[in-house]
């Protein structure tokens, strides 16, 4: 048996981020790969609210074109700072909100 065709990609995000009610807030999103990143590289941020069991999707950069999803209070607020090609997939949430507390997670999948 060869090598299994996935390889990895290694995410670092930071553990906590704190930030005053109306000011913004940078999550960034760095990640390592072995291989050359692909134009078919995709970038999701996904929103856990605290004391909530689902997740939902807030963000995904896609075929080289960022997009904020039309759901939850993040819409108006979201800015996207990232550069696959530095390996940066960050995202700026504006006017911040006491809703805005909970699980931020960066998922980034880097297809060969």
């Amino acid at each position: 048996a060869g090598p299994s065709p996935t390889s990895g990609i290694h995410v670092y995000t930071q553990r906590e981020v704190y930030g005053t009610v109306g000011s913004h807030v940078t999550l960034s999103c760095s990640f390592w790969s072995s291989e050359w990143i692909s134009e078919d590289i995709s970038i999701t941020w996904h929103f856990q609210a605290e004391g909530s069991r689902d997740s939902i999707s807030i963000f995904h950069y896609a075929k080289g074109q960022p997009y904020i999803d039309d759901v939850g209070s993040f819409k108006e607020r979201m800015e996207w700072v990232g550069n696959p090609h530095r390996k940066d997939g960050s995202i700026v949430i504006h006017n911040l909100d006491y809703t805005d507390n909970g699980t931020f997670t960066c998922d980034v999948k880097n297809p060969p």
